[in-house]
């Protein structure tokens, strides 16, 4: 398995990482548990940015998977540029889920365009 695709792996991970800091933020029991989606909606503060940040990396986990496969199934790119945005595009979501749940927006959203120029790299890669 390349290093690429273990990049896949973390990044179905990260939001899940993001919804257990939620919680924990939120003060997330047991008692929540009937009703999980309901305790995150009405989370405030870093708890609710967190939750924010865990949903953008589900929006955001497709298209870059899709690229790394597509980056892999064409042949066209070399593996070390295909590693390379991919772990480049892992530390911009671990920057974006930092920057988000520190209320840092402009730094957020500078981040997030540089895991969208990751996702873009990948796909031009394999042309």
């Amino acid at each position: 398995m390349t290093l690429a695709y273990w990049c896949v792996f973390i990044a179905m991970l990260l939001p899940w990482l993001a919804a257990a800091y939620a919680k924990k933020e939120g003060g997330f029991t047991s008692l929540n548990n009937h009703q999980p989606r309901d305790f995150m909606a009405h989370t405030e503060g870093k708890a609710a940015r967190a939750n924010a940040a865990q949903q953008n990396g589900f929006e955001v986990f497709a298209p870059f998977a899709a690229a790394v496969i597509i980056a892999h199934a064409t042949g066209n790119a070399a593996q070390a540029t295909i590693n390379f945005w991919s772990v480049l595009f892992i530390f911009s979501r671990i920057a974006y889920t930092w920057c988000y749940i520190h209320d840092r927006a402009f730094a957020r959203s500078a981040v997030w365009a540089g895991g969208i120029l990751c996702i873009v790299a990948l796909f031009i890669a394999a042309i």
